[in-house]
């Protein structure tokens, strides 16, 4: 673990680098290496979980106020020895370095809680979910995989091993800080400090749970079913309400935040609700007129192409567009001539070309006609 890069490394940000900056960094990384868009490659799934290691230090203010001051020993008490510690690195409190130092004020220290069994919500985790054009379109039922904190089902939560349960701090007792009486030349000066007996938990866990090594938490893939709904843009943001990291003391659980990653068409494009795509077709459909066949979200319908159509006309198919997202209704699908010159023409073909060329006049071509008037004008 000695060899970890760093997270702003990681990240490709500097260490100044603001929240937003930050997590549009991660986004971009995360959507980069994502193994949805990579199957089977082992190295961008390696990048992809120290991605999303790095966000998940840097997006927390405590654990980033750790790593900026402490390096990875400040987040992970773990880094560079063998075994054992906590992996949420409750077995380093921080805070009590800081109240050490700054007599309590600021700090770590200074935003603890007054009651530490008090029950706290748990933090939100994010994830990127990537799905088809065809299902941001139309919603579909997905299953999103992710990882995150939660209650160990050893110990449930207590971070004792089965069979025993924590013990009320009696150098605290139970508040998790105590208070320091220091004489001064002012005179005697009261501060209050992390508990060093319970690491400010109030309580303290003689038999640790072996599965959770005392944290009274583990991280564990977990899987939740969700709802798209249809219209979905792409880089956009479902919550799942109470599946995010467990909560403290029996607090709430979090949220999960999935982003959303539409992979792009082959053929259509979205504008907003409508659909756009190009429709070649050749020269004497063009001229003549035709029926085609024009690719829809919800299959092939016929078209009539009128006669004399130019290239880039653009005709509208009403309603073939995406799902109007929470509401009502569709958009529209446009569809753009795109007229194909032949290549690789047999001297018959070229002959008959030339001989419809020389039957054909200004009034059949319109454009050149006012083309050659307005040179006219120029001369």
């Amino acid at each position: 673990m000695a060899d970890k890069r760093d997270y702003y490394e990681v990240l490709g940000v500097n260490k100044g680098s603001s929240d937003d900056e930050i997590k549009k960094a991660y986004r971009q990384a995360a959507k980069k290496y994502h193994p949805d868009l990579h199957p089977g490659d082992k190295e961008a799934e390696a990048k992809f979980k120290e991605v999303n290691e790095a966000y998940e230090v840097l997006s927390d203010k405590e654990k980033k106020a750790r790593y900026d001051q402490f390096g990875h020993a400040g987040v992970d008490p773990n880094y560079g020895a063998g075994t054992g510690g906590s992996p949420f690195g409750q077995d380093i409190d921080f805070g009590d370095i800081f109240s050490s130092v700054f007599g309590g004020f600021g700090g770590f220290g200074g935003r603890r809680s007054a009651n530490p069994n008090a029950p706290r919500r748990g933090s939100d985790v994010e994830t990127t979910l990537y799905i088809s054009f065809e299902e941001a379109a139309k919603g579909c039922k997905k299953t999103v995989s992710y990882n995150a904190v939660t209650t160990c089902h050893e110990c449930n939560g207590t971070g004792a091993q089965k069979g025993t349960s924590p013990k009320t701090c009696t150098a605290c007792q139970g508040r998790g800080q105590v208070t320091i009486n220091q004489r001064t030349p002012f005179g005697v000066v009261q501060t209050s400090r992390t508990c060093d007996a319970c690491k400010g938990r109030g309580k303290i866990v003689e038999t640790p749970c072996k599965a959770c090594n005392g944290a009274g938490r583990v991280r564990k893939k977990k899987s939740v079913e969700v709802n798209i709904p249809a219209g979905i843009s792409d880089e956009q943001v479902l919550n799942v309400s109470g599946h995010g990291n467990s909560g403290v003391n029996s607090g709430p659980a979090g949220d999960l935040h999935v982003y959303i990653g539409v992979r792009p068409h082959p053929i259509f494009e979205r504008r907003g609700d409508d659909i756009w795509c190009d429709l070649p077709i050749t020269f004497s459909q063009a001229a003549l007129g035709a029926e085609v066949t024009v690719p829809t979200l919800d299959g092939k319908v016929s078209y009539t192409i009128h006669e004399g159509t130019q290239p880039n006309d653009i005709f509208k198919l009403k309603g073939k567009g995406v799902s109007h997202l929470n509401g009502r209704g569709k958009g529209d699908q446009y569809v753009k001539i795109v007229i194909e010159v032949p290549k690789n023409l047999s001297s018959k073909q070229k002959e008959l070309i030339k001989e419809f060329e020389t039957g054909t006049s200004d009034k059949n071509y319109s454009k050149r006609k006012s083309f050659k008037d307005k040179l006219k004008d120029l001369l």
